[in-house]
């Protein structure tokens, strides 16, 4: 199991670098061709946009671990342990609750949104949205392994400690 997560953890990093590979070549190739030929490419106004998306979403959604996020500790570092596994599992099954409910939703938009397509590289919006439903699936899935964390009484510790959830 700790292989196959690290396997899909080192895909995931690599699609994130490669995609921050193109889209910085797509940047460089809008720098240049606007103010070294003159020419402006439409399409790669277009293109980085998307990637923008992607490579935002996908990596809140694959590469950031939990620990790395803003949060707001002030109590959490003032708590007991037993007050912190409540507040873990209340907050994670908070989080991952409302993903949850969101998604049919927001499944339904993405669907929806098939129908249409960028304007100048013909790309289905679905795809350009789809980043987010990947997100809020990773939400619910890292809020149960949170639950079941907390539960254990694992990863309590302060955040400054570098401890935390991954």
């Amino acid at each position: 199991m700790l292989t196959l997560w690290s396997r899909g953890r080192a895909i995931a990093q690599t699609l994130g670098g490669v995609l921050f590979v193109a889209l910085f070549g797509v940047f460089v190739l809008q720098v240049v061709s606007r103010f070294v030929f003159d020419r402006p490419l439409p399409w790669t106004d277009e293109l980085a946009v998307v990637l923008y998306v992607w490579i935002i979403l996908w990596a809140c959604a694959t590469m950031v671990p939990t620990r790395e996020h803003v949060m707001f500790d002030l109590i959490w570092q003032e708590a007991s342990p037993r007050v912190r596994r409540w507040m873990a599992i209340a907050g994670h099954m908070l989080i991952g609750g409302l993903c949850l409910w969101a998604l049919p939703a927001c499944w339904d938009y993405v669907w929806f949104m098939s129908r249409e397509a960028t304007p100048v590289l013909d790309i289905p919006f679905s795809l350009v949205f789809f980043p987010f439903v990947m997100l809020l699936i990773s939400l619910v899935v890292r809020a149960v392994m949170g639950v079941r964390q907390a539960w254990r009484g694992e990863g309590l510790q302060d955040a400054d400690a570098g401890e935390g959830q991954s």
